[in-house]
This record gives structure tokens, sequence and C-alpha cells, in this order.
């Protein structure tokens, strides 16, 4: 399940930067839906070489999701502002199984709004896991703590899995279409009794 936000790399939001103190109170360890344990938390900057790592592992199919064209290779602005995040306004989860990154999450909050966007990527292998819908719970929780009241995004009409994954949360997810790409918003004002229990 991946999922490309064509936004994010260029944010309405100030530059990132480092006003908050790390907040490991968001890690936690989780069970897939086929009994892989694995950790969630914040994206830290010296992550920097294993999201590399991450990005070359994953598919062209994948990465075309993600965004929106052929990417290869993260750009060195790309790495330094997709993890020097402020667990705020930015925030992007990664998932570990062992010392392998498979996936990575993250919302961008849109200056002037109480929405912001989110995308996902979920390595091939551990795709159909339940993995992304997990991440989204966690990302509404965090987003919820923050003053965001919903989250909006584009994915390409084709891809199912990520659509599946909006559609099939408990949130009321308002879909439109144009031009092959689907824009979704749903509201996330409401932490769900034991969503966070995994």
């Amino acid at each position: 399940m991946e999922h490309k936000q064509p936004d994010l790399g260029v944010s309405t939001a100030a530059p990132a930067a480092l006003t908050a103190p790390y907040p490991a109170d968001m890690e936690c360890d989780v069970t897939t839906m086929f009994g892989t344990k694995m950790h969630v938390r914040p994206i830290k900057p010296e992550d920097a070489s294993r999201l590399v790592t991450f990005h070359m592992s994953l598919t062209p199919r994948s990465v075309y999701r993600r965004f929106f064209s052929v990417h290869p290779m993260l750009s060195e602005a790309e790495v330094n502002r997709f993890t020097n995040v402020d667990y705020v306004d930015r925030l992007a989860l990664i998932a570990e199984v062992g010392d392998r990154m498979v996936a990575v999450a993250r919302y961008d909050h849109l200056t002037g709004t109480t929405e912001a966007e989110v995308a996902f990527v979920v390595a091939e292998d551990f795709q159909h896991h339940g993995i992304a819908s997990t991440l989204l719970e966690l990302l509404a929780h965090a987003a919820r703590q923050s003053g965001i009241t919903a989250f909006v995004a584009s994915t390409l009409a084709e891809n199912r899995e990520m659509l599946g994954v909006f559609t099939g949360s408990r949130f009321d997810v308002r879909r439109t279409l144009e031009c092959g790409v689907v824009e979704v918003r749903f509201l996330i004002d409401r932490d769900m009794p034991g969503a966070l229990n995994n």
C-alpha cells in the first residue's frame, strides 16, 4: 500500500525546524494482521541514510504511486525535509521490522487551516499487512493533539490499495475524481476507544 501526496515535498507550512522535543511517547510496538512484530516511531534527522536506502529499495510502481513520477533517488533537499520535522505541524512516522524500515507515513499541516496533507509508502513485500491502516490511526491521533481536525490526500485512481485504506477506515471519507487523481478529505476530530491498542 503506498500513497503519493504531491505537495508534501513543497509544503505551505513553515520550513522544517525542530521546534519541539522528540516525542518518545509516540513510539509503540504493534503486530500486523499476519503476526509480524513492528516498531513505530517518529522519524529523526539521523534516519537520513536509512530513508535513502528505503526509497531505493522500493519498486518503480511504489515510487510512481508516491511521487506521480519516476523518482528513483531522493534529492539531498528532500532527505533533509523528510527527516527534519517539528513533530507538531509536520510529523513522519516510520515502521521498522527488526533493523529494516518498511513504511513511512507523514502529515503536513496546511498553513492557515486545521487540515493536513497525508502520504504513505509501504515496502511492497509488506503491503496488504494492515500497516498503512495502523499508521493512519497513529497519525490521526497525533494530529488531533496538534489541533488538526481533517486530513486531505491525493492518490492515483488506479491505486486501489491506498484508496481502500482510506475508505475502509472508520472515517467518513469524501472523494472527488479529476484527471485520474482521487482527492480525499475526512474529519479526524474524534478518537475511537481502543483504536491504538494494536
